[in-house]
């Protein structure tokens, strides 16, 4: 499936920025969708000086449907048809639930959950237009099990599971496929949040709070970004054509 159109959102950083720079490596011309130019034009630099093709598309809210629809007509119109849509954008605080309070309850649901539907609507006909269609939306493990003090995360994330689950039965007799990669604790940007959350709370250090995250996975370290761009790199690809409906945890065997 190489020379065909991906887009990813969230990609100037963590997760999404390794999502795209491996579809990059593939053969993929990769569309990068943040909000902000700097980081995307630092991942599309770093595309083409390995030989690739990828589009900044900066001002890619997803939490704005006029902003994503948008970003989708330029998308298309610089490099085609979306073949693969990667829904990446995410954010993930912490807080005990009685301090959930309602905007912070409504920007995660609007970031993780409603994102990924408004960026999947305004893709959806361009991915079936493009033939073989994948879409690959970056969960959690958050979305399969508990976590304390991320409730709104939690239900976002579940919320992104059911809504892969529903697409893929309605997609399941056209060539359109649509999976979920559930990350474990990750080494991004985000985790370092998380780090400076625990340490403020608990008074241990970074590398304490590090080590406490790292024990949940039984490999008994955090994952890395490459490790998930390899799966959703996989879910592209021609030999997961069978594979629809999934929420893969890569997680060192922490959800089984």
């Amino acid at each position: 499936m190489s020379a065909r159109h991906a887009l990813v959102t969230g990609a100037g950083s963590g997760i999404g920025r390794a999502i795209a720079i491996a579809l990059a490596a593939e053969g993929h011309v990769v569309s990068l969708a943040g909000r902000r130019a700097a980081p995307l034009s630092a991942v599309r630099d770093e595309i083409q000086a390995a030989g690739g093709q990828a589009f900044v598309h900066d001002g890619f809210d997803v939490t704005d449907a006029e902003a994503v629809e948008r970003g989708m007509a330029a998308a298309i119109a610089a490099a085609g048809e979306i073949a693969v849509l990667v829904n990446c954008a995410g954010e993930a605080p912490s807080a005990p639930f009685e301090k959930t309070d309602f905007p912070l309850w409504q920007r995660v649901l609007s970031i993780n959950l409603t994102g990924v539907y408004l960026v999947t609507q305004a893709a959806l006909a361009s991915v079936r237009r493009a033939g073989n269609g994948r879409i690959v939306n970056v969960a959690s493990t958050a979305g399969l099990t508990g976590y304390a003090y991320v409730s709104a995360y939690c239900a976002s994330k579940h919320g992104v599971i059911g809504l892969t689950r529903a697409l893929a039965l309605e997609l399941a007799r056209t060539d359109v496929t649509v999976n979920a990669v559930c990350p474990g604790f990750t080494d991004t940007p985000l985790i370092d949040g998380a780090l400076e959350t625990i340490s403020q709370k608990t008074g241990r250090s970074r590398e304490d709070a590090r080590e406490s995250l790292a024990r949940s996975n039984p490999q008994g370290r955090l994952v890395t970004p490459q490790e998930v761009a390899h799966t959703v790199c996989w879910l592209a690809s021609r030999k997961a054509t069978a594979i629809t409906g999934l929420a893969i945890a890569v997680a060192g065997g922490e959800i089984l």
